[in-house]
């Protein structure tokens, strides 16, 4: 991919302070984007990354807003578009937390439900109200291994991304020909903090080992800057792990 594949496009990155959102950030830059920073709470590592961004000489903000609250995401949609035109929409934020059956409150429920399946269609939503007519535009969406294959384990997580690796598929349908919606279905990549067991992490991977940050970025600028034809498509990005 060319290193100037993004120049001239401005990328919106939800999540994008830290951990993925944060490589994928620095790789829309990498690739000529202007890139808007969404945060949460990580207000320091955002203007780090802020920081780093302005080195590739390309234009970068930091936007904040708690996806909890989903009767603003709209609105941010609208602040993001002010700032500047948005190209690409990247839905990466996401809560992510280790509850089972037994474990998950209603307000976990709805907390994850939130973060990780309305707030991407509100502001998928929203980008496709906002996006002018004959203007050509792309939503990624960040899903992971286990919304192809649902499992015991993080439930809420899990569930919630079941559903926005439908709504990629749904979207691609109800945005085309001017919207391209595909997604990066994620297997590991980053150790927790404290880490973590790699033989047991590793045991069902067919490729056993972490996710390199270059090979993420290579994903992304295919379906960022690749060809108009793809849609609907959720690349796994795994190690072959949806597989087993």
């Amino acid at each position: 991919m060319s290193i100037d594949a993004l120049r001239g496009k401005t990328v919106l990155i939800t999540g994008g302070a830290v951990r993925v959102g944060r490589y994928l950030a620095i790789a829309s830059a990498e690739a000529g984007a202007n890139v808007i920073v969404h945060y949460s709470h990580s207000e320091a590592e955002a203007f780090e990354a802020v920081n780093e961004i302005h080195k590739h000489d390309v234009k970068c903000w930091a936007a904040q807003q708690d996806f909890t609250q989903t009767e603003y995401v709209s609105r941010f949609m609208d602040e993001c578009w002010e700032i500047s035109p948005i190209d690409i929409l990247v839905n990466n934020a996401a809560l992510f937390k280790p509850l089972s059956i037994e474990t998950t409150s209603l307000a976990d429920w709805q907390a994850h439900m939130a973060v990780n399946l309305d707030t991407p269609f509100l502001l998928s939503q929203r980008f496709l109200q906002l996006l002018p007519p004959g203007k050509q535009g792309r939503i990624i969406n960040i899903l992971d291994w286990r919304a192809l294959r649902p499992g015991k384990d993080h439930l809420p997580y899990t569930i919630s991304k079941a559903g926005l690796a439908a709504l990629t598929q749904s979207l691609a349908i109800a945005a085309a020909p001017r919207v391209l919606v595909n997604g990066i279905a994620l297997g590991a990549m980053l150790a927790p903090v404290g880490g973590v067991d790699e033989k047991a992490l590793f045991a069902e991977y067919p490729i056993k080992r972490w996710i390199e940050p270059a090979e993420l970025a290579q994903a992304f600028l295919f379906l960022a800057a690749g060809p108009e034809i793809i849609t609907g498509e959720i690349i796994h990005l795994d190690g072959g792990r949806h597989l087993q």
